[in-house]
Parts: structure tokens; sequence; C-alpha cells
């Protein structure tokens, strides 16, 4: 068979514990081998051993499509079921899995307006996902995120916006899914011009550090002259690095300059950069917010993100 008769599905959106209903492919030296017959299921260490390999993609057959969207839709379907019998565990893997999914699409494509649709769509799910169920903003926020994904990276910072945001008394959904959407495809640049994220700063190469601090003003460039995009995205995917004392990048802007909902996507953004991407525990990542980074984000916010994490139950 040639590369034409396949497509591309996400690994993100596989789950252990569920049969498939296509036979699974990946892709080597060119070509399409058989790696999970329909029937089977990646239980065990079969969907351990793909990530471990950082492999974001497998592939379909084309005439099997509608039976991966089948399978994606009993997915969704069973995760945001609240009398589902399913752990809120298992629920939130798949939840954390289709936002992942999401946020790729968004950030691999982001002139189409059909993938923004949807994510626009699964990001208003997402936060009464959150809004509604007690463990889940936990349970997402737990799950590591061992490859270095600026998508799944988006995920936590959209789910901790998210609850900065009610927190602070913002309850209006439709701005709750237009700051959720804005985290969670925040590092937007990340897929078109990536760097290493695991390394500080201070540890990239000029060139590497140079691209970083771009990142930010690149992704907004990026989409600018999309009519589609909510001004309010764009200005978290502008501002997420910036400090409210003039020091972040690209535009060391002040705080009285700076977006306030951006603001709390940026607390939340550095926050998880800590964990993600530098391997700190939660107790060890607020910490060295408030006492470290102190002057830098908002008081308020911080103050706010250690309540969620509190009641929470992360630290």
């Amino acid at each position: 068979m040639d590369a034409k008769d396949f497509v591309s599905i996400r690994v993100c959106t596989l789950r252990g514990d569920q049969q498939i209903n296509f036979d699974a492919f990946v892709q080597v030296a060119g070509k399409h081998i058989l790696y999970l017959r329909k029937g089977d299921s990646f239980e065990g260490d079969r969907l351990k051993r793909l990530k471990a390999k950082k492999l974001r993609k497998m592939y379909i057959r084309v005439e099997e499509e509608d039976s991966y969207r089948t399978y994606m839709t009993q997915n969704i379907e069973v995760a945001y079921d609240k009398n589902s019998s399913k752990s809120i565990e298992d629920r939130s893997q798949i939840i954390q899995g289709v936002q992942q999914s999401s946020a790729e699409d968004v950030m691999e494509n982001p002139d189409s307006k059909a993938f923004y649709d949807l994510a626009l769509k699964g990001s208003m799910h997402f936060s009464d996902f959150l809004k509604n169920e007690e463990q889940a903003l936990k349970q997402i926020i737990s799950i590591p995120n061992e490859d270095f994904s600026p998508a799944h990276h988006g995920v936590t910072v959209s789910a901790l916006t998210m609850g900065i945001a009610r927190r602070k008394g913002i309850e209006d959904e439709d701005t709750l899914s237009l700051i959720g959407l804005g985290s969670l495809v925040h590092d937007i640049e990340h897929q078109h011009s990536p760097v290493p994220l695991e390394k500080p700063k201070d540890q990239m190469t000029l060139e590497e550090q140079a691209t970083y601090e771009l990142h930010p003003v690149s992704g907004a460039e990026r989409v600018k002259d999309l009519d589609f995009y909510d001004p309010l995205i764009m200005k978290i995917i502008k501002e997420h690095e910036e400090y409210i004392d003039g020091t972040g990048y690209p535009s060391k802007m002040y705080e009285k300059d700076l977006d306030p909902f951006a603001m709390i996507a940026a607390t939340a953004n550095g926050y998880d950069k800590l964990v993600s991407f530098f391997g700190m525990d939660p107790k060890t990542a607020l910490k060295t917010l408030l006492i470290d980074k102190l002057g830098l984000y908002s008081l308020e916010n911080l103050q706010h993100l250690q309540a969620v994490l509190k009641q929470h139950s992360v630290v």
C-alpha cells in the first residue's frame, strides 16, 4: 500500500483499556508496519513504549477513518458522562488526551478554522468538566509530560488558568472558554520553531535563546491575520511570557499595559514550566514562584494559584 492509503492519528488519543476497531500502523523508513490489529488493545506496556519513544502519530488505512472517529466519539462520551462506570482517573486521562490532540491540531494547522472551532467547543466542555468534577483538575495536571510536549503543557496551563480565573470570580462560560483555548495553544510557535524546552534558557545556545524569547510574538504574528481568532486568544499567545515588572519578553511590558487574563495564563505557565520541563515537584515549583520569582507575577494571581493547588490537594 502507498502512503496515500494511510492517514495519521495521534497517540495521545489512544486508550490502553479499550479495544480498537481499526488496524494501527507505525511508519518505519517510509513504510507502514502493522503494530496492532483490530480487536486488540494497547493494554499493558504497549502504549507506554510508544510514548517513551516520543512517538506522537500512528497511522490507519483511509477506509478506516470512520471507525477511528467512532472510537474517539465513544471515548469522549464516556469521559464526559458523569454517570460513567469509569473512574475519574480514566476519564481525566481520556479528556487530557483529547485536549492535547486538539492543541496539536490547532498548533500544526493554525489557519484551519475547522480545528479552531472544534478546539473552542472542546474548551467549553473542558471548562465544564473541571467545574463539575471535584477531582478533575488534580487528575489532569498530575499526568506527567514525559516527552516535554508543548501541547501537553498547554492542557495543564489551560486547566490551571481556568481554575485561577474561577477563584477570581470569573464565571462567564464564554470568557472561560476563550482563556482556556488561549492557554491551550499559547505555545503555538514551538510547533513551528522548536527549541529544547527541557533546558533552562541560560543553558540554551544563543540562537535557541533568541528563538525562545521571540516565540510569543512570533506565534501571535502567525495568527494575527486570521479573523476567526478572538483577540483575547492572541493576547494570551503574545503576552504569556511577560512579567509585571517589565523584565519579561519579548516586549518587556509592565503590568498596567498587560491583559489581566493573559497574566493569569502567564502565572499558570510559569508554574507548569517548572513542573513539566524542569522536573520540579508541585510544592517546590509553587515555592519557587512565591519566593524566588516574587515580583514577576501578580501576588494576587500567585495566591489564587496556591489556593487552587491546595483546594485540589496538589500541594
